[in-house]
């Protein structure tokens, strides 16, 4: 009777394992990714945009036949505003993969750290606005700790931090839109990316006449990871969504700074990008913000697991 009981009471505890280390995967996937489009830096950022939409299409396609996946398509597609809503994600996350890009090819990359790092406040701020959610105390003070980073990051760079703040609220609001659409992240994706295939192929075939693309007059190196720019942007998204579905809400919340993280260290320790007083205190404001704001939402998620359980009970 033990024998037989066993493997099905660590079944949960190995897929919360699984998930973990697959949602782990893909964010530390999306952190390294500065180093792979590092590689790109001769190629201009528009076009490492047309190229990643158009071998993302080709993987998603291949994905979705080999998984049997074409049934939850249909019903995107057939869904007249679901479709819409995906012209308006696919636009924003094709911006925010521009804005990525540049931030690299220009040797910013501890600005996108920063606007990775800022996003999930910039989510909630959204809930708050769109979605009637409210803030906790504790909530409210980390985000007016991130602010007043970002202000003093702002007064001594001169000028806004325009790649931070455009990665986080484009990013932020792509998310919004996803949440209320509902759809499966694979799908979903594929959608997105056939809205900017048109424009990438149309951009591509323009370059093709006024010079050529570095897909054909680059070397093998070059092209090779062009052709890459597609598992780049789908490997991580689809070991995301598999370990989302398997690990507690909160756990995946921690784990999302994995990728800012990776992306710090990667600019600093790296690529040797500078890293002032002032950038130091900003980051600093900003990880005691998102401590403090982590730590309250793991603290509100175990009181309604509590709450819950005492419910079952009576």
């Amino acid at each position: 009777m033990t024998l037989k009981q066993e493997p099905a009471a660590r079944a949960p505890v190995s897929e919360a394992a699984l998930g973990a280390a697959s949602a782990g995967a893909g964010y530390l996937l999306w952190g390294l990714s500065v180093i792979f489009y590092k590689q790109l830096t001769d190629v201009p950022p528009f076009e490492v945009l047309a190229h990643r939409s158009v071998w993302s299409v080709a993987l998603i396609v291949v994905l979705i036949l080999a998984l049997s996946r074409r049934a939850q398509l249909m019903a995107i597609l057939r869904d007249r505003r679901t479709l819409l809503t995906f012209v308006g994600t696919g636009l924003l996350i094709g911006s925010n993969w521009f804005v990525f890009i540049y931030s690299i090819n220009e040797a910013r990359i501890v600005e996108t750290s920063l606007g990775y790092y800022i996003n999930p406040l910039v989510s909630v701020l959204l809930g708050v606005a769109f979605l009637g959610e409210r803030l906790s105390r504790p909530q409210i003070f980390a985000v007016v700790l991130a602010a007043v980073g970002v202000a003093i990051f702002a007064v001594d760079l001169g000028q806004l931090p325009w790649i931070s703040l455009y990665l986080a609220a484009s990013f932020a609001a792509y998310g919004y839109l996803r949440k209320v659409t509902r759809a499966t992240p694979l799908e979903g994706l594929f959608v997105e990316v056939m809205v900017l295939l048109p424009l990438a192929l149309a951009y591509l075939w323009w370059l093709s006449g006024h010079g050529g693309t570095s897909f054909g007059n680059g070397s093998w190196f070059t092209w090779t990871f062009l052709v890459l720019t597609g598992p780049m942007t789908v490997v991580p998204l689809f070991l995301f969504s598999f370990g989302a579905q398997r690990i507690r809400l909160a756990t995946l919340g921690l784990m999302q700074y994995l990728a800012p993280t990776t992306q710090f260290f990667v600019a600093v320790f790296l690529y040797g990008e500078p890293l002032g007083t002032v950038q130091l205190m900003t980051f600093a404001l900003i990880w005691v913000g998102l401590g403090i704001f982590s730590f309250d939402t793991w603290r509100c998620e175990r009181e309604l697991r509590r709450a819950a359980a005492l419910a079952n009970r009576g």
